[in-house]
């Protein structure tokens, strides 16, 4: 190891040179700390990296065995832990500031440490490495020894950190998991033990442990058998039956991020779900803390608020909403709260109580944030962001937030020196950051963004400005003459390919770009220019390496391109000039396309003997290369004379070895006398050009990440930059070099400098008046490579501005709609081309057209002469060979395509053979169907397959084995039986017949099936009750299968005879089809004849036959088959004339008899009469013997239609008969397959019942097989826990005995202790006695304890830690030092001799020494006892489990002997023997009594009986009830007459005597007086008639004046509806013509009147249609009713 200013290691004695690293720069986003309060220091690449926050000031150490694996840092302390990268890693303390070695630790790590972590006070290291081992190591690093380890296979930690309260504890956490480690002591021996925590579950519920080996007595199931656990019903018996889980079980937990110690050794965790979560440091259980919301959901702030943003923007006025659900990344404790950010980018302090916490806003970033560190002083907060940014202020202070890193989003692409070097350079990332760092110490200047992916940059020696390439095909021009305001001034698209090399000529005038394509452009490198495209190469493949030469002394340029062509497996060198012509005169130097001509750059070609991956020139026309497949330097040497036409394979003359490995670049320096190569090692190593020596070598980056990117040299060569894949840039600067080397660089550069001088200036003139590049179409940015314009802002003279921008956005955004330069010039050559050559171009479309009219008319013309004349298609095609080459193509595609669909149609009959095998042919029995004739019912019959060999073995064994079984029992039964045989009388033999019969019906009952009765015999059947073996089970399920075997056999046959029935039946079904058909056909009646067919389900032997008609496409036939058909089709035509001949036999056949010889009776329906000759005449026409002959002929026509009448009802009648035999036959089949079908049923359930049976036997033997895997793992989880008892208990006898030995020698030295204090008065014997007890009172006194004044410190929140080991220590030396100022001469008793003095300082330090040695002991003494206490408890809990295994083991015993005794039965009960609640659809069995029938049936006799006697007593009672009615019906009739009377009685009473009463009562004569009042009344009505007439006339009068005055009314009323209705008829016609002006409304309403007109017409006709035509029908059918009811009415003569 070595720091960057005075360890350096010394250069090798066979080097004479040595480099020394002058700054380092970069940041790989990995673990960084405070080395002490103001110093941050972190790892990058091969180094570490130290920062001073306040000065910014940078100090390196560098580890020289590669890169920087592992890192941890001690701020208390002040020290660093690293590891290196390589076989056997080795763990190395350095302290800080004065960065020297402390420890340096070798462990049991094979690869590399994955993790390093310092305990608090800083004297233990804890490591962790990664494959193969995954240890957890223990370090005490101040005495190198390894204290303990232990490993965890498979689990990859990703934190780790001691609890600051003790270092006895750690935590790990992973992504999924995890867990406490406790480190226990005795004495000198060291022990790790881990106690995982329980995390909660994603959705923040809470995981509860389960023991997965031990059952739960509480989990019962009297159906199925005893609940075991999941791991026997998986059959897992080893240690895997103690972990495993199914996948169902497994719920994903939470995945922690981050955790940070509490002071009560408790622990804070974040996770991704943006939960926070606090852990018990006893329970060791995750429990969920939840954010105490505000009343208004608004985020609190601090006072110290701060915010870091790009945008600078005013922050919000009202405040944003609290955030809820963060995912944490990054937790620091404080005395004010924990400080912790997350995604959100934001840091807060949380208040924590209890599980509920507030949150207080801090410090706000624009990216996410990884990691929260604080200072040792607690005064300073380190924040990291995900970028890799750091940042450093004080949470309780105002101050501004100090900015000390601003890491690059990506690695670095390229550095390179900005001309001369000496004091700037540049680097390129490949995100698109621009930096700009300074030469001497490494300050960053500037920075700027491109926003595009970057492939190649390179910094031009003609003026301050950078060329950067794209991986759109862009090169930007930066200018950097203003080193703090970069800007872009250019770019140009070339293609739309990557731009893969970037290169400056040596000269300063060209740019040489090179694409992923082969393409090799030249620039002109001067601004003044505008950057001039001034040509392009085309390169036969892809470019591996470009590099330049530039002879001063001829003032030209030569450029080399490396090629490695795939198919020559070897390197080719493209070489080419670059003269100052192509500058000057471009256009003559370059073709239409802007391709440079060869006679111009001279362009040859070299095939070289290896393939190479770099190459160089030298003046001296020496190439180096490096070759690709093997490490060494080749050396070639090229002749002058060799033409540039020749391609010659060129011969290295030397290779030399090199110890780079992987791909590797060589590199000339500016003067051309060093040689640098760089490889995938990291490693630089410096060449003498001319003799390939070594001058020097320097590690600079790790293999690890790839080793170095790229190399580069400053002009005057004292400088070197390099940069690798690890994130870094290292300076080198030459520390030891032979002066004249160094003088002849620098001479160079300086007379290169001078030479470019003039461009130099006048080009940054130029360049500092370029104005920033925007586009010239409406100014606006490319999207490519800026964002849109509310984003992005130009101004001139300033840097780049960046409003909320997105990167991701701007980074994979589409292409722009921009015209590459290969475009824009093969357009200009297109347009130049067509405008030149637009006259022949029009001449040659021309003939082209009249050579084409001409061909068509000599084809017209060959159409139509005649076929020996005529010319072949072919004949006039101009294009022969183009012809030829598309039929060849088109046939080798057609053989493709063939080969393809043959190899398809190949696998499709393997397959097919496959399916055939396993599906058709092991079916002994084939799957088929039989459908009845009418009916939709279909019977399937039961496929079969062949049983084996072995099957039929087997079963013919346990046959055999029953029939010994059977016969033994009944040998048995006869010894018995013939032992107690008493005679039984002939009744009592006539009622066991009878009990025979009802035990013959409870046997189905018992055997639990039906399948006796279907023809199998379930003699040989195990009785149900009697099943307790495993071999019995087995057995009894072999011979059910045979049982449902036999039942499938005998429903088979009887389906293969009804199949036969079937077949047998369409075959007559056929025949009598025939008839009906030919009387049809006689008849003339159009019917579809009925024809029964077989289905491919009752034929399922079709489905294996292709038919010609299935077959939709054209067959192929090959040639041979073609050729074959041609033949057969003329013979068949030669047979089908020979068979057209003339045949005279036949042909007077039909002629004579119309090609019969005998008429039959069928042909009477078509014979014909001819009618005389005569009937054409006119009937007044005829003759005598014309009227005679025509009456004979209507006498034969009348004959010919009766006998042809009862010939047609003949063929009636038998057409019926026919139909309904074939009906009635069909019918009777159908009826049959309805009986197979019930049988099928049937069949199905007796099947049923013995699958049932066989499955309850196969769950008895699933359940015993697991119970006895459960068993074999309590066993074997037994054999493991004596094996940890045996470790256990001897781990307890040396704990004890280590105690009792250390006890011996604890009371030893107290014993020695009081001895010495006993023996001080006989040790100072000689002294006098007065001064004696004098001196024994100095001997007893001790020194105070100073109590200093100690500045607690108020912001740690871990507080002091008195019991420390540092704290021990300084008691101790606090203590030393007392005794010795007690020891001063000063402090002696007057009259006490020197000597003596001297004797009791010995002795009292002698006792002080002794005292401490106790009290060391005495600790650890405790600790040995409380190790000692921890292994007893861990062989009692040891204990505790084997007793519970043995309790498991137990009880698993007893659940077996229970369930082979418990049987599972199934009985077979008819409907009404089961007397359970049936609301479920299967009913609960679990409370079921089995019960004989005969104490059922007597029991519902007893409760017949006793119903009966309660029917007669409830008829009874319900006669004597209806007495009791009747009475009381004739008492409440009897009450209610009283209450009527009484009523009565009552009223009369109380009745008024009004006066009529009176005079009713007192008058003797009242009708006489009634009399006389009538008359009175009379009169008084006349009057009052006449009155009324009186009044009636008057109001007649006044009707009549009324109705004068209507017809007034009326008259009036009839002028005005006169007015009225011509008002209407104006309005109406004023609304006519409105309507009218609307014409096409008015069209619209015409045409859909005329359209309901038509359809309404149209629905008419076609009513009318139908109605006559069903008129037609039934005058027809009556008619045919009526000659069919009166056929001896029939009248020829209306026909």
């Amino acid at each position: 190891m070595e720091n960057a200013k005075g360890s350096r290691r010394p250069g090798s004695a066979t080097h004479r040179a040595e480099l020394e690293m002058r700054w380092v720069q970069g940041f790989t986003n990995r673990k960084l700390g405070f080395v002490n309060n103001k110093t941050i220091c972190y790892p990058c690449g091969n180094y570490i990296i130290f920062i001073n926050c306040e000065t910014k000031q940078r100090t390196f150490l560098r580890c020289k065995n590669g890169s920087v694996g592992a890192f941890a840092v001690n701020g208390n302390q002040g020290i660093i832990a690293f590891s290196d990268r390589q076989l056997k890693p080795v763990i190395y303390v350095y302290a800080f500031p004065g960065l020297t070695k402390q420890a340096k630790l070798k462990g049991q790590a094979s690869l590399d440490y994955s993790l390093l972590a310092f305990s608090h006070s800083g004297s233990y290291l804890a490591s962790y490495s990664l494959v193969p081992e995954f240890s957890l190591l223990i370090w005490d690093w101040r005495k190198k020894i390894l204290l303990c380890s232990q490993s965890q296979p498979g689990v990859d930690v990703t934190a780790m950190s001691f609890n600051p309260m003790s270092w006895h504890q750690l935590c790990l956490h992973s992504g999924t998991s995890v867990t406490l480690w406790n480190i226990e002591r005795s004495d000198r021996e060291y022990l790790l033990k881990s106690k995982p925590v329980i995390l909660p579950a994603q959705d923040g519920s809470t995981m509860h442990e389960q023991n997965i080996l031990f059952s739960s007595p509480n989990i019962q199931d009297p159906y199925f058998g005893p609940v075991l656990p999941i791991s026997a019903v998986a059959g897992l018996v080893g240690d895997e039956a103690e972990t495993f889980k199914p996948k169902d079980d497994t719920q994903p937990t939470i995945h922690p991020t981050v955790h940070c110690w509490t002071p009560t050794s408790d622990l804070y965790m974040g996770c991704e779900e943006g939960y926070f979560l606090k852990i018990g440091a006893d329970t060791f259980k995750a429990t969920a803390v939840h954010q105490k919301l505000s009343p208004d959901a608004k985020a609190k702030r601090r006072t110290t608020f701060r915010s870091v943003s790009r945008s600078r923007g005013e922050p919000e006025d009202g405040g944003r909403k609290e955030a809820q659900n963060v995912s944490l990344f990054a937790m620091a404790l404080h005395k004010d709260g924990l400080y912790a950010a997350g995604n959100d980018g934001v840091v807060r302090c949380y208040q924590v109580k209890g599980t509920q916490y507030q949150a207080e806003d801090c410090l706000e970033m624009e990216e996410p944030i990884t990691n929260l560190i604080f200072s040792p002083d607690y005064t300073y907060l380190l924040v990291e962001t995900e970028k890799g940014s750091l940042y450093v202020f004080n949470p309780n202070d105002n101050e501004d937030v100090l900015q000390l890193l601003d890491a690059s989003e990506g690695q670095f692409l390229g550095v390179d020196f900005i001309v001369p070097g000496s004091k700037h350079c540049v680097s390129v990332a490949e995100s698109g950051e621009v930096h700009i760092w300074q030469t001497e110490d490494g300050a960053c200047i500037s920075k700027m963004s491109l926003h595009a992916l970057v492939t190649a940059m390179a910094c031009s020696l003609s003026s301050h400005c950078v060329a950067v390439g794209t991986k759109g095909g862009h090169i930007i021009f930066i200018d950097v003459t203003n080193v703090k305001l970069p800007r872009v001034i250019h770019r140009v698209l070339l293609t739309e390919r990557p731009v893969q090399f970037l290169h400056y000529e040596q000269s300063g005038q060209f740019l040489i770009t090179g694409t992923s394509d082969g393409y090799l452009f030249i620039l002109n490198a001067l601004p003044s220019k505008t950057f001039q495209v001034l040509g392009y190469i085309v390169l036969s493949h892809e470019i591996v390496d470009l590099t330049s030469l530039y002879d001063i002394e001829k003032d030209a340029s030569e450029v080399i391109a490396l090629l490695c062509p795939p198919d020559i497996k070897r390197a080719r060198m493209e070489v080419f000039s670059l003269p100052t012509k192509i500058i000057l005169d471009n256009e003559e130097c370059i073709s239409e396309r802007g391709l440079l001509k060869d006679q111009v750059i001279r362009r040859r070609s070299y095939d070289l003997d290896f393939p190479l991956c770099s190459v160089v020139k030298r003046k001296d026309t020496t190439v180096y290369g490096y070759a690709s497949q093997a490490p060494f330097i080749c050396k070639y040497h090229f002749a002058s004379k060799i033409s540039w036409k020749d391609s010659p394979v060129v011969k290295s003359e030397k290779r030399i070895p090199s110890k780079q490995f992987g791909r590797a670049s060589l590199l000339l320096s500016p003067h051309g006398k060093w040689l640098a190569s760089v490889a995938e090692t990291g490693v630089l190593i410096i060449h003498d050009a001319a003799t390939l020596d070594i001058l020097t070598r320097e590690h600079c980056h790790s293999y690890h990440e790839h080793g170095i990117r790229t190399l580069t040299f400053s002009l005057d060569g004292q400088f070197i930059l390099v940069s690798g894949l690890d994130g870094a840039i290292v300076l080198l600067k030459w520390k030891r070099i032979s002066e004249r080397k160094l003088k002849d660089a620098v001479d160079f550069g300086n007379f290169l400098l001078s030479n470019l001088s003039n461009y130099i200036f006048q080009e940054n003139t130029f360049l500092k008046n370029m104005p920033e590049w925007a586009r010239i179409l409406g100014r606006k940015l490319d999207s490519a490579l800026f964002e849109s314009d509310s984003q992005v802002k130009f101004k001139k003279g300033s840097t780049v501005e960046i409003e909320e921008e997105d990167e991701y956005f701007l980074l994979t955004q589409e292409k722009s709609s921009e015209t590459t330069w290969l475009d824009q010039k093969a357009e200009k050559a297109v347009k130049e081309e067509t405008a030149k050559f637009a006259d022949k171009r029009k001449g040659v479309k021309n003939g082209i057209k009249k050579l084409r009219k001409k061909i068509q008319e000599m084809m017209f013309e060959n159409a139509k002469v005649p076929p020996i004349e005529k010319l072949d298609q072919q004949e006039f095609n101009l294009d022969i060979e183009e012809q030829e080459r598309q039929l060849i193509e088109s046939e080798k595609e057609v053989a493709r395509v063939r080969k393809d669909i043959e190899l398809e149609n190949l696998a499709n009959a393997y397959l097919r053979e496959i399916i055939k095998k396993d599906c058709w042919n092991a079916m002994s029995v084939k799957g088929r169907t039989v459908r009845s004739f009418h009916l939709p019912c279909e019977v399937q019959n039961y496929p079969m397959k062949e049983r084996s060999p072995e099957e039929l073995a087997f079963l013919e064994r346990i046959l055999h084995m029953k029939k010994i079984e059977k016969a033994d029992l009944k040998l048995r039964r006869e010894i018995v039986d013939f032992e107690s045989h008493i005679p039984v009388a002939k009744e009592e033999g006539e009622k066991a017949e009878e009990g025979e019969k009802r035990d013959e019906e409870a046997t189905h009952a018992l055997e639990g099936s039906l399948s006796s009765q279907f023809g199998a015999n379930t003699s040989i059947l195990y009785p149900q009750m009697e099943m307790h073996t495993r071999e019995e089970k087995i057995n009894q399920i072999i011979l059910l299968r045979d049982i449902i075997y036999n039942v499938k056999t005998a429903f088979n046959k009887e389906f293969d005879s009804v199949t036969r029935m079937k077949e047998m039946e369409i075959a007559r079904v056929k025949e009598r089809n025939v008839r009906i058909s030919e009387i049809l056909n006689q008849l003339e009646i159009q019917e579809e004849i009925w024809e029964p067919t077989l289905t491919n389900n009752e034929k399922p032997d079709q489905d294996l036959k292709v038919l010609d008609s299935e077959i939709k496409v054209e067959k192929y036939l090959t040639p041979v088959q073609k050729a074959k058909e041609k033949i057969m089709a003329r013979i068949n035509y030669k047979r089908r004339l020979a068979a057209q001949g003339d045949n005279a036999r036949e042909r007077g056949l039909m002629d004579m008899m119309n090609g019969v010889l005998e008429i039959k009776k069928e042909d009477i329906l078509k014979m014909e009469i001819p009618p005389p000759p005569f009937a054409s005449k006119p009937e007044a026409l005829w003759s005598e013997d014309e009227k005679k002959i025509y009456k004979e002929f209507e006498k034969k026509v009348k004959e010919l239609n009766e006998e042809r009448e009862k010939y047609r009802k003949m063929l009636e009648t038998e057409l019926k008969k026919l139909q309904s035999s074939v009906q009635e036959t069909t019918q009777t089949f159908d009826e049959i397959v309805n009986r197979l079908f019930e049988k099928k049923v049937k069949s199905e359930m007796v099947i049923y019942q013995e699958e049932l049976k066989i499955t309850n036997l196969l769950y008895s033997l699933l359940l015993d097989e697991e119970m006895s895997t459960r068993e074999a793992g309590l066993n074997h989880y037994l054999e493991k826990k004596r094996k940890e008892k045996m470790l256990t208990s001897d781990a307890v006898k040396a704990a004890r005995a280590q105690v009792d030995t250390y006890r011996e020698a604890y009371d030893i030295l107290v014993a020695e202790d009081k001895l010495m204090e006993r023996g001080f008065r006989k040790e100072f014997s000689d002294v006098p006695a007065h001064h004696v007890d004098q001196l024994f009172k100095l001997y007893k006194r001790r020194p105070r304890a100073q109590k200093t004044k100690v500045v607690y410190d108020t912001t740690n929140p871990y507080g002091d830690r008195p019991g420390s080991v540092k704290a021990l220590q300084d008691a101790y030396v606090q203590l030393m030092k007392g005794i010795e100022e007690m020891d001063e001469f000063t402090n002696k008793p007057e009259g006490v001799d020197y000597i003596i003095w001297d004797r009791l300082c010995v002795s009292r330090r002698a006792k002080v020494e002794s005292e401490q040695q106790i009290k060391q002991k005495a600790l650890t003494l405790a600790e040995m006892q409380t190790f000692l206490q921890r292994r007893t408890e861990d062989d009692e809990k040891v204990r505790k489990d084997i007793e519970q295994i043995f309790t498991e083991l137990n009880l698993l015993r007893e659940m077996k002997m229970k369930f082979q005794l418990d049987l599972m039965v199934q009985f077979l009960f008819k409907q009404g023997q089961v007397e359970l609640d049936s609301s479920n659809l299967i009913p609960d069995y679990t409370d079921a009594i089995l019960i004989n029938r005969s104490i059922v049936e007597e029991l519902n006799s007893t409760i017949r009986a006793q119903g009966e006697k309660k029917v007669a007593s409830m008829v009874e009672s319900k006669d004597f009830r209806k007495g009791i009615f009747q009475l009381e019906w004739e008492h409440k009739k009897i009450q209610m007459q009283i209450d009527d009377l009484n009523q009565k009685a009552r009223d009369i009473q109380k009745l008024n005597v009004t006066k009529d009463r009176q005079l009713f009562l007192t008058v003797l004569n009242y009708d006489s007086r009634m009399n006389r009042e009538v008359s009175v009344m009379e009169a008084t009505l006349t009057f009052l008639d006449k009155v009324h007439k009186k009044n009636v006339q008057q109001r007649e009068k006044l009707i009549m004046e009324l109705g004068k005055q209507m017809d007034q009314k009326k008259v009036a009323n009839h002028k005005r509806s006169k007015e009225i209705r011509e008002m209407l008829v104006s309005v109406s016609e004023r609304r006519h013509i409105f309507e009218a002006s609307d014409s096409e409304v008015l069209k619209q309403k015409i045409h859909k009147e005329h359209y309901e007109d038509i359809l309404q017409r149209q629905q008419l006709v076609d009513l009318a249609k139908a109605q006559a035509q069903e008129l037609s029908i039934l005058q027809a059918e009556v008619e045919r009713l009526r000659m069919r009811t009166f056929p001896a009415f029939f009248d020829v003569q209306e026909y």
